[in-house]
């Protein structure tokens, strides 16, 4: 394995604890692909406007991840970075907010994410203005996509294109578009686009509210493309905090054991997740990977690594241990 200046330094002092796991977790995840494995990643959180794509999209160009769950905020999130970036404000005393302060964000139509604001005009709206032109479009036709496949499409769109304010290679739906990397999105009437959606839904700009294809339709085709790639590969799980985007895809495997009945279906080879929720009483996010066995989504010989601490910090030294970086 390539190993640059940051896996050196991470393997000469991550000795412990959290540390450790991490170490451990990104070898295991190297061998993974090395005996010929895939990997799949879930995004939760608000990785999108912490701006993971700089790391992940170079991911997801060198193969290093085969098929990515994220919620509908991250899809759309990596979107408005793209085309708005220079109008995003940072707010460094954040914890010091008033309420009066944050009333004054809402008044400038600057929507805080932490200590991160994303402008309604430059992001939101005119995404709003670009996708509302192809669901229009699909809608007329008869055409029905799925959230992702609207997204590919726009990011395609010379209208949109001109708009573009930091480089695509730090883009990972733009990395996952060109990839045609296989994406699934529950849950994505939970996100600001899908707001609007059936927003147009409602005033009538849109006839057919299944023009975007969402939930049950996103699992069989996510129950299609594991059954598939499972004969060829063992299937890692990569999961970035929790929630739907972890726990939607992780539930294929024993939905096809249990429910349909193909107990020939393997269970995830691999398995590990980055959270700050610490384990706690009925929590997903917080549950330790062993509760999965009970599930048949994880098997007893299952690597199995779960490293407690910022998603933000630690995803992209995993993913520089990964690329040799």
């Amino acid at each position: 394995m390539n190993q640059g200046p940051i896996s050196s330094f991470i393997k000469r002092h991550y000795r412990h604890f959290n540390a450790a796991t991490l170490v451990e977790a990104a070898e295991a995840y190297q061998e993974h692909l090395s005996r010929g494995g895939k990997m799949f990643l879930t995004l939760a959180g608000a990785m999108s406007t912490a701006e993971l794509g700089i790391s992940l999209a170079e991911m997801i160009r060198q193969d290093k991840i085969h098929g990515i769950c994220c919620t509908g905020a991250n899809l759309e999130e990596d979107v408005f970075n793209l085309v708005a970036h220079d109008f995003y404000e940072r707010v460094p005393n954040w914890r010091d907010l008033k309420p009066e302060d944050e009333q004054g964000l809402l008044d400038r139509h600057m929507n805080r994410v932490t200590d991160t604001c994303i402008p309604e005009e430059e992001a939101m709206r005119r995404i709003e203005g670009v996708i509302l032109k192809e669901w229009t479009v699909c809608d007329s036709r008869g055409e029905r996509l799925f959230p992702h496949e609207f997204f590919f499409r726009v990011l395609q769109s010379p209208d949109l294109q001109k708009s573009f304010q930091i480089d695509v290679k730090d883009s990972w739906l733009y990395a996952a578009m060109e990839r045609k990397l296989p994406m699934f999105v529950p849950g994505w009437e939970d996100s600001t686009l899908g707001n609007m959606y059936a927003g147009h839904c409602i005033s009538g700009d849109v006839k057919n509210v299944h023009t975007v294809r969402t939930g049950i339709e996103y699992m069989i085709s996510l129950a299609d493309w594991y059954t598939r790639t499972a004969k060829q590969s063992s299937i890692g799980f990569f999961q970035i905090g929790g929630g739907i985007a972890g726990d939607f895809p992780i539930c294929v495997v024993p939905m096809l054991r249990q429910d349909l009945e193909r107990e020939d279906t393997p269970l995830w080879g691999y398995f590990c997740q980055i959270s700050d929720s610490t384990t706690s009483y009925g929590s997903y996010s917080g549950a330790i990977p062993n509760e999965k066995i009970t599930w048949e989504k994880l098997s007893i010989d299952t690597p199995k690594y779960i490293i407690e601490s910022d998603a933000s910090i630690v995803a992209p030294l995993v993913f520089a241990m990964v690329l040799g970086w």
